[in-house]
Formats: C-alpha cells, structure tokens, sequence
C-alpha cells in the first residue's frame, strides 16, 4: 500500500516567506532547479505529493485528505536520511522533529482537518539528519540557491548521461555540465569549476552568453544573446533572460530579456521587467540590508550585505526602473516611472516614486490573460479567484486607499 503524503504550510515561514506565499503553498517554491514538491517527488516516486495549504489556494493546489497520510513540512527540502526517517512513521500520531519544529506526522483523516504544529500531542523521535535545508525567510531562495542547487543537480543526472557539449562553445570542467535533450548551446562560455551547470531540456543559450556556474535553466527557457550569468542563478521553466544577473531565482514564465543588472534576487512567476531595468544589491555604506517583513510589518535585518530585489508574481515594471537595495514588491503591481520608487511596494500598486494608485482588479485580470495568452497558458477562474483574495488580504498595506477613506470621512 502506498502512502499519501502532504506538504503543510507551517505557519511562521509562510508568513515570512510572504509575498511568494500569497500565490502558493510554502511546498511549492523553487530553490535549486526543483520545486520543493518536485524534490519530495523525486525521493518518493510512488505517490503524488499533495498540498495542505490556505483554503483560497486548494483548489489550484490540491491533496487527498481522506486517508491516512504523512503530512511534511513544506519549509524543509527531503534528504535520504531523512527519507528513512520519515518512511519509519507507522502509526497515527507519530512524528519526526527537528528541536522544536516539527519535520513529519503521521495522520488519520479527521486529524488533518484540524491539524496544528503543536509537537507536544505526538509521539516525537528526533530527527539524527544533521544535513537539512530550510528556506525561512524570502532571501534564503537566492542566499541558499548554490547549496540547493548542487543537490538537485546530483539528484537529477545521477546515472544519467549528458547530451555532448556542442562544438564552438569555450568550456570548463565539462563533467560538470549536464545538458538535457533538445537544448541548443551556441558559441558560448561555460564555466563549472564554480559549480554545475545544468540545461534543461528545449532551454536555449543563444551567441555569446556567459555563464559561471552554479546555475540551472529549466525547460523551455532562454538566455538572450551576450547575457552575463554568475551563480547561483535558477531560471524556472519558460523564462527569456538576459543582460547581466548574479545569484537570482527567476520563477516560470518570466522575462527579462534585455540589458541591466538583477542581483540577489528573486523574481516569481509571470514578471515582465523592462529593458535597463536594475536592482542595487550592496548598499553604499556596505551596512547590513533590512527587508520588509510581512510578519512584524517593518524593516528587519536579514543579515545579509548583499541583499537585491523580491518581486512577486504578475508584477511589471517598465524602462529603465531603478529598485534600491533590499526592495520588496508584492503580486501584481506594475511599476514606471523615473527616480527609485518605495523599499516596500504593496501588492496591486500603480505607479513609481512620483506616488501609488491602486491597479484595479479588472484592469489586472485583463493584463494578466494577455500575458498568460502570449504563452498559451489560460489565466482560470480558479486564478481569478485566488488573485482577489490576495486583493483583499494585502488593502491594508495600499496606503494611499486608508488615505482616500480617511479624506472623505
């Protein structure tokens, strides 16, 4: 018998993983070249890996929950240990911890509707795996990408035999280069001493790319001609990437296809950045970067000096847009305009740094079935159902709409 296995949300890192979070559960974020759901795939081959996860996101991210099943923590990626550990779980209420959080539990089906992470109602074993990788804020995507990546890379070709190295391309450590069928490579420098390199299958690398490793381009995606890549760099399925970029996860069906820097950043899914778009990533006094938090709704350290440009799924921004160090821009809004605009720019915001509107929910419906049209992907009812939630959940963070209501009181 096969078993069911769920990947929870777990309630902190959802909320600081936050805005990549408003549209997907905490187990589907992309670190290395796998979601962390495609990585628990992997591991566990027998049996689909669910979600449970925001009520307004289930129906897009779906489990069963009408069996027993071993619910895990969407935050941590698999290791085999921790494989064997979890497989161990034979009965209801056992669970596997890590100090005081909880890795894995094994339920019956009423107690997942009402599953808590309170530890203390199982039966815990300690886990003995001293190799886990856990994403907890928003900038351990880029800032733990190179760890994550090699491990999907040895994860992925294991056994495996690359496509031979086209000629006219300049490499380096060519066994550390992985490419899959149907990727085109073409005059172009390579270099995995730094780390592998790894070619998704029907990614492209146009004329005179130049690429350190590590990094990974997923299928379908593109590096336009003379992109300048330092890793760890992750570009998700369909994405078109160029210009130079240094130690950044881009999301599937994203572009940035012309010159400009991007660095330390991540960038989800369905962006459009305009060319000579860039991002500070070092700040000129070299002072430790804070970052909004959407769980103490300020500025926190993250301490990191070199920290770039989080930027949620569906937002836009235009021509030669400037973000400062340490920017945050939540799903859906659409940036223009000269000057830096705001460190922390709410979701569904319209504008720069001349001043906010807010991008009315029909005109973002709108602008999102073009794009998504453009890729033959439909934009869903069950879509526009979860981006009016998010609608709602981020008003109180659009200022200028308090401002409007106070104004006409």
């Amino acid at each position: 018998m096969h078993t069911n296995y769920l990947l929870f949300d777990p309630k902190e890192q959802r909320q600081n993983l936050l805005p990549f979070t408003f549209t997907r559960p905490v187990g589907n974020l992309r670190i290395g070249i796998l979601t962390i759901n495609e990585k628990w795939g992997k591991y566990l081959p027998d049996c689909p890996i669910g979600f449970k996860t925001a009520p307004y996101l289930s129906e897009k991210f779906q489990g069963n929950f009408s069996t027993n099943s071993i619910l895990i923590n969407g935050s941590i990626c698999p290791n085999p240990a921790l494989i064997e550990e979890i497989k161990k779980l034979k009965s209801p209420g056992d669970a596997l911890v890590w100090g005081n959080q909880l890795v894995a539990v094994y339920l019956e089906p009423a107690q997942i509707e009402n599953f808590e992470e309170n530890i203390s109602q199982f039966r815990c074993i300690e886990t003995s795996s001293t190799d886990i990788l856990q994403i907890n804020y928003s900038y351990d995507l880029f800032s733990k990408n190179g760890e994550a990546l090699q491990k999907d890379f040895d994860l992925i070709t294991k056994g495996r035999k690359s496509q031979p190295i086209p000629e006219g391309n300049q490499y380096v450590s060519g066994d550390n280069i992985f490419i899959e069928e149907g990727a085109k490579v073409q005059f172009s420098i390579l270099n995995a001493s730094t780390g592998p390199i790894y070619i998704g299958k029907n990614a492209e690398i146009m004329e005179g790319c130049k690429i350190r490793g590590p990094f990974a381009m997923c299928e379908d995606s593109g590096l336009k001609m003379d992109a300048k890549i330092y890793g760890a760099t992750t570009l998700g399925p369909h994405c078109k990437v160029g210009g130079e970029v240094n130690n950044v996860i881009f999301y599937a069906y994203s572009n940035k296809g012309h010159d400009g820097f991007v660095g330390n950043a991540v960038i989800g899914e369905w962006v459009n950045m305009g060319a000579d778009t860039n991002n500070s990533n070092l700040k000129n006094t070299y002072d430790e970067v804070k970052l909004w938090s959407y769980t103490t709704e300020k500025f926190e350290k993250t301490g990191l000096t070199f920290c770039g440009l989080m930027m949620a799924d569906h937002a836009k921004c235009g021509i030669n847009t400037m973000f400062n160090t340490g920017t945050v821009v939540g799903v859906g809004a659409n940036i223009f305009g000269a000057g830096f605009p705001r460190n922390f720019i709410p979701s569904f915001s319209w504008g720069g740094a001349q001043g906010f509107d807010t991008f009315a929910l029909n005109k973002f419906y709108k602008t999102a079935e073009a794009m998504c049209k453009r890729r033959n992907v439909a934009f869903t009812e069950v879509d526009k159902e979860i981006y009016k939630t998010i609608f709602e959940q981020s008003k109180k963070y659009r200022f200028w709409e308090t401002q409007v209501n106070d104004n006409n009181k």
